[in-house]
C-alpha cells in the first residue's frame, strides 16, 4: 500500500517532528527502495495506490508494476478492498517498514500453506503485514471495528481473521521522528 508522496498528505505524524517536506521525501525514497527490494519472480508485485485517481496516474511509481486503487474509507476498508481484489494467496504490507526483505515476504507466503491468515507484528502493537490464503472468501466484515494505531491493534485484528492465523517476524514501521532514531 502506497500513498502519493506529497508534503502534508503522507506521513503527517512523522512530518510533525521533521517537517512535512522532509517526511514526504523520506517516504518517497523508502517506498521506492521497498519496491526495488521486493521484486521477485516468486510473486506478482501490485501497488495499492492512494489517492485513487492521482495514484493510478502517478509518475512516481514504476510504470511496469500493476496498480490497484485502495478505494475509500478507513484503513480497514481499504485493506479489505485491496485483499479482495486479488485471486489467490495474498500478503499486503505497508510501505513504511525499512526492514522488510524478500525473505520476510517468502516466509509469509509459506505460512499461508497450513494457515488461512498471516500477520507480521509491528513493534508498536500494530502489524506491518496481513495476508489471506483465500481473499475472495474473506468476510465483508473483515477489519470492521478494529481501532487503528493503538497498542492492541494487532491483537484485535488477529481475533477477527480466518483461523488458523500464522505469525511471522516482528518489524518496526516509521510513524514518528522517534521511530527514525530507533535502532
Amino acid at each position: 500500500m502506497v500513498k502519493e508522496p506529497r508534503p502534508g498528505r503522507v506521513k503527517t505524524r512523522l512530518g510533525a517532528g521533521i517537517g512535512m517536506t522532509s517526511a514526504a521525501w523520506w517516504y518517497r525514497h523508502q517506498a521506492l527502495g521497498l519496491v526495488r527490494r521486493l521484486r521477485d519472480p516468486r510473486w506478482s508485485l501490485v501497488l495499492a495506490v492512494s489517492p485513487d485517481r492521482e495514484g493510478m496516474q502517478s509518475r512516481v511509481w514504476p510504470s511496469d508494476i500493476a496498480r490497484i486503487a485502495q478505494d475509500a474509507g478507513d484503513l480497514g476498508n481499504r485493506m479489505r478492498h485491496c485483499l479482495m481484489a486479488t485471486p489467490g494467496p495474498t500478503v499486503l504490507i505497508g510501505s513504511d517498514i525499512p526492514g522488510v526483505t524478500r525473505a520476510h515476504i517468502a516466509k509469509a507466503f509459506q505460512a499461508l500453506g497450513p494457515a488461512r491468515s498471516v500477520l507480521g507484528p509491528a513493534t508498536d502493537g500494530g502489524f506491518w503485514l496481513v495476508g489471506l490464503k483465500s481473499p475472495a472468501r474473506a468476510p465483508r466484515t473483515l477489519f470492521k471495528g478494529v481501532r487503528w494505531s493503538q497498542s492492541n491493534t494487532m491483537a484485535e485484528t488477529r481475533s477477527i481473521l480466518p483461523a488458523p492465523v500464522a505469525v511471522v517476524a516482528m518489524l518496526s514501521d516509521i510513524d514518528t521522528a522517534t521511530d527514525l532514531k530507533a535502532p
